[in-house]
């Protein structure tokens, strides 16, 4: 296996998955995985870190499927201080833009591409959302 994240890759087969951080400490394993409602692509992953069954949202898209499990490029501390919001419902464009922020990552062109409310404010996004795809029940 190897290489990034497969935008195609079906998103039920990243259940149940050991998800490890930079220095490849176990992190716990793939909670559930959602999708962007715009594209259909696997963009972030709840990883259930057995930290009090707490799930931490982790990037998909610069994270490395391997055979040993996901690894994930940021350190354990990053990933378990990231924003929670808890699992099981679509994630607000607001919660989204506070994960992104998070990470340091680019934000999609239609998200930053949207207009911003007044001056020195950060770009508001566009009504995108992202859901639930499939948990351990499914």
């Amino acid at each position: 296996m190897g290489g990034t994240v497969q935008t195609d890759i079906d998103p039920r087969s990243l259940i149940g998955v050991r998800a490890y951080d930079s220095n490849g400490e176990k992190l716990g394993t793939v909670d559930e995985v959602y999708l962007d409602d715009a594209t259909g692509t696997p963009q972030w992953a709840a990883v259930r870190t057995g930290l009090f069954h707490r799930d931490a949202f982790v990037p998909l898209g610069p994270s490395e499927l391997a055979d040993e499990g996901l690894r994930v490029p940021y350190d354990r501390e990053l990933i378990k201080a990231a924003p929670g919001f808890g699992v099981g419902r679509h994630l607000s464009p607001g919660q989204e833009l506070q994960l992104y922020h998070h990470y340091g990552l680019a934000l999609p062109p239609d998200v930053a591409k949207a207009p911003s409310h007044g001056q020195g404010q950060e770009p508001q996004p566009r009504e995108r959302h992202f859901g639930e795809v499939a948990g351990p029940d499914d």
